[in-house]
């Protein structure tokens, strides 16, 4: 009897793990489906603009509803939300026309971008700018603070792409490889420095490697670039009283709770009330005054707080999905300038998110650095809501979306948006030193090959964008 009663239960849970297994592969098949559409990193770029987005606007008003209120001023509990809303508003503006401009466009206004954020670093350290905490970071503009060095980062991931990408044929010289990108990110680094903004130069340097790596530099350069990063970060933070207090703080967080670790304490405190599931939206202790100016640099313990374990989660893979789909943009492209700015803005963004939430935990010493899209502030929201409309028009010069959109229309997006059709990528032609143009080595005719075979030799090596009729130049 037992004997059968094993038998039966055998024979009745083998159907269920059958099924079970099966749906797993309906699931996966499903899933390895929809990312194969042309338009799939396109939308999921969209989905988590928006979805971060959101989560900032709801966290923002939760966090900031206490400091909004000034008996002073008459400010109320929505005048920092209201503020942050318009700053979103106008981002959105911002995100489509990085969506819009023609990324040809963008690349060739990439280096007056470049010395006009020049000119506003060393404006910034004038009269001109305003200062604040011991710094002088900012210009005050109709009652809004605008940061040079946040536009900064933007134009320097542009313009050091189309460097290495023109000088591409001679980077594995040491000279073609690092002049001149490195010397202007050193001089824009002494500028940041000079305000001084340790986390603003940090992030410089993310950008300043990730532009290397990206260009295929060899990994011996990284190996000197990070001994050199950790020297000049260990020197400067010796150098300046509140850095060092930040960093001793870090390295024995107990013995000050009171004075340089209070934020960093204050935020363990907040991550711990908050459990698994949270406080509830809204009900978080943190924001009256426990914790200082948390809508803005502490708000994922806002979040860890109300939202819990579980909302932390979220945001966290919010990120690591932003991650993947950014790399996959440049791995899918073919144009090496689009390549390396989709590599570098992806990885500049993701470990933004890193260092914020990395000193949150108490991973890493409190650095300042704004969590990007949830942080409430002005610049930084314009700036990656910027690059992350370029992020999205690089998604939509993948050769499959080329194709579906110029063959098949904008689609819905598309026109609601009133985007043009990407163009099609075209290798540049090589020149001799007679100056005689040179056929691409792979679109080379062989040497018996006659004068009428050379055009069918030419279209067979370029790429394939759903060409129709290469004589009437339509694609």
């Amino acid at each position: 009897m037992t004997a059968v009663e094993d038998k039966t239960g055998t024979s009745q849970r083998r159907p269920r793990r059958k099924r079970q297994d099966s749906r797993a592969a309906g699931v996966y098949s499903a899933l390895t489906a929809w990312l194969s559409r042309p338009l799939a990193d396109f939308h999921l770029v969209l989905a988590l603009t928006g979805l971060l987005t959101s989560i900032g606007v709801v966290m923002v008003l939760s966090a900031s509803s206490v400091a909004s209120v000034d008996p002073a001023t008459g400010s109320g509990v929505y005048s920092l939300f209201k503020k942050h809303l318009v700053f979103v508003v106008t981002g959105a503006v911002v995100f489509w026309i990085g969506l819009r401009m023609p990324l040809r466009r963008t690349r060739a206004l990439s280096s007056t971008a470049v010395l006009v954020c020049l000119l506003m670093l060393a404006l910034v350290l004038t009269p001109l700018g305003s200062s604040g905490g011991g710094a002088q970071r900012w210009f005050v503009v109709g009652g809004f603070s605008v940061q040079p060095v946040e536009f900064t980062k933007v134009a320097l991931a542009l313009w050091g792409a189309h460097v290495l990408v023109t000088k591409y044929a001679m980077l594995h010289q040491w000279r073609h490889l690092l002049v001149p990108v490195v010397p202007v990110a050193l001089v824009i680094f002494a500028l940041v420095m000079a305000q001084p903004n340790l986390s603003g130069t940090i992030t410089l340097g993310v950008v300043l490697a990730s532009l290397l790596w990206f260009a295929g530099a060899p990994k011996r350069l990284f190996a000197v670039l990070f001994a050199g990063g950790v020297a000049g970060a260990v020197t400067l933070a010796l150098t300046a009283g509140y850095r060092q207090s930040r960093v001793l703080s870090f390295l024995s967080p107990g013995s000050d709770t009171s004075g340089a670790a209070y934020q960093a304490t204050q935020a363990k405190y907040a991550l711990a009330d908050g459990g698994l599931f949270g406080k509830g939206l809204g009900q978080g202790p943190s924001k009256w005054a426990y914790l200082p100016n948390v809508q803005n640099d502490f708000i994922f313990a806002v979040i860890g707080e109300e939202l819990g374990f579980i909302g932390c989660i979220v945001v966290i893979g919010l990120f690591i999905g932003l991650a993947i789909v950014g790399l996959r943009i440049a791995t899918r492209n073919l144009d090496p300038w689009i390549r390396i700015v989709a590599g570098t803005l992806t990885v500049f963004t993701v470990s933004q998110a890193g260092i914020n939430i990395g000193y949150v935990v108490g991973l890493l010493p409190v650095t300042g650095v704004t969590l990007p899209l949830i942080s409430a502030g002005g610049t930084s929201i314009w700036v990656t809501m910027f690059l992350m409309g370029l992020l999205a028009n690089a998604a939509r010069h993948e050769p499959e979306s080329v194709a579906a959109l110029r063959s098949q229309g904008p689609g819905k997006f598309g026109r609601l948006l009133r985007l043009p059709a990407p163009e099609v990528y075209r290798p540049p032609t090589r020149r001799r030193s007679g100056g005689r143009v040179a056929t691409p080595k792979r679109a080379r005719p062989s040497a018996r090959g006659t004068r009428s075979a050379q055009p069918a030799e030419r279209r067979r090596a370029a790429p394939d964008y759903g060409r129709r009729s290469t004589r009437r130049g339509t694609t």
